[in-house]
């Protein structure tokens, strides 16, 4: 059973300092790659899809939000506000009440919706130390983060959609959902009290889940300050069960903020507002990510996807040629060449492709290539190999060699 904690710390992905403090983990070279890959993965799957992507910033005037709900019904769960020429600035917990400013922020017609934002930023919660735990749960969260202004014609079709493209993001990323979850209000006060609200956003989820045909299960005191969510459901390999992915629709903060559209009548109208994130959490994701394939990360995540190991000094000269062709050509490559070939082979035992080049490969331009897991592919011509290994990169999935 593979614990991301001591993964990420012996494969030197992440690591923490008590200087920086409990819940804020800094990312070392090979774990800023697989982040890097992560987020560039899913802002090339948002502009298939027809996102627009944004930058909005870490902090918020108090007001912000008291207006969004946060402030009263999130509270407990936010940095205390800092002073500011004498305004109160906070971090925020959440990226939507940016995001429903920067759609406010210019007029819309019903012919622009759907309008899909999405961003991966930076948010804080003050959680209690009690529950911090490696990157699964944090105090700086790098959110995979979503809006969608729509009408209310379009809300469960774009809900649909979200899912859809979780689903998509999951099997490229070798990860599966063990449930969905309806998630409803509970009993306590940190809810807004609109029941109608709660009504057509719950109906809404309802017609999506179903329509879907993916079994789901309800679970009251789960939902969100503001609405009902699905939220996708992951377990780690003791079987402990987390939230990754979520999507949402939102009468309320569209409501709150005064957003409109034109509609075809001429008149203003009010769009719903779809919350949606197809990874999560980056930190989570790399957790879950660790625990699922114990570090042998899918080639195009891989920090080093390619190990060039000579047998003697006498290829090394050929080998930092490989290298450096296979970097001319996008991939991650590195010479193995200290330590006797045995002990650099073990060494490389997570790196999906390992070539060796001894004398009669470096004579004839090739490389034996071995696979991460075990296979031997045999001598192969080294153009042959960076062609094969880009090909799998570019596919990404799972799969080592097709």
């Amino acid at each position: 059973m593979h614990d991301h904690r001591r993964l990420g710390r012996e494969l030197d992905l992440f690591d923490t300092d008590p200087l920086m403090g409990a819940g804020l983990p800094y990312w070392l070279p090979d774990g800023a790659v697989v982040r890097h890959e992560l987020e560039e993965y899913v802002r090339g799957v948002e502009r298939a899809a027809g996102y627009r992507h944004v930058y909005s910033p870490v902090l918020g005037k108090r007001e912000l939000y008291e207006i969004s709900g946060h402030w009263d019904l999130y509270g407990d769960d936010m940095f205390p506000p800092m002073e500011l020429g004498g305004e109160e600035a906070v971090l925020r917990p959440s990226l939507c009440p940016h995001h429903a400013l920067i759609y406010r922020s210019r007029s819309h017609s019903y012919r622009e919706l759907p309008l899909r934002v999405a961003e991966v930023g930076a948010m804080y919660r003050a959680e209690r130390s009690g529950v911090l735990g490696g990157l699964t749960r944090v105090r700086s969260i790098t959110l995979n983060d979503a809006h969608i202004f729509c009408t209310p014609e379009q809300a469960v079709d774009e809900a649909r959609g979200a899912l859809e493209l979780i689903g998509r993001a999951y099997d490229d990323l070798g990860i599966r959902a063990s449930r969905y979850r309806l998630s409803l209000p509970g009993r306590s006060g940190k809810y807004v009290a609109d029941p109608e609200l709660w009504r057509r956003a719950t109906a809404l989820l309802r017609e999506v889940l179903e329509g879907s045909g993916a079994a789901y299960e309800e679970a009251e005191g789960e939902a969100a300050f503001y609405g009902p969510k699905i939220d996708v459901q992951i377990a780690d390999p003791a079987g402990r069960e987390a939230t990754l992915s979520t999507v949402q629709i939102d009468f309320h903060q569209p409501e709150r903020f005064g957003l409109h559209y034109v509609g075809a009548d001429g008149a203003k109208h009010r769009p719903v507002m779809v919350h949606r994130s197809v990874i999560g959490s980056v930190e989570r994701a790399v957790a879950h990510l660790l625990e699922v394939h114990g570090g042998a990360f899918p080639v195009w995540l891989a920090p080093v996807q390619l190990a060039v190991l000579p047998v003697s000094e006498a290829q090394e000269a050929v080998a930092v040629e490989l290298v450096r062709r296979a970097a001319a050509a996008g991939l991650r490559a590195e010479l193995g060449a200290e330590g006797s070939l045995g002990a650099r082979i073990r060494a490389a035992r997570l790196v999906p492709y390992v070539a060796v080049i001894g004398e009669r490969e470096a004579d004839a331009g090739l490389a034996a290539v071995r696979l991460r897991d075990g296979r031997r592919i045999g001598a192969l011509p080294a153009d042959d190999l960076l062609r094969r290994v880009a090909e799998r990169v570019a596919a990404r999935g799972t799969g080592l060699w097709e």
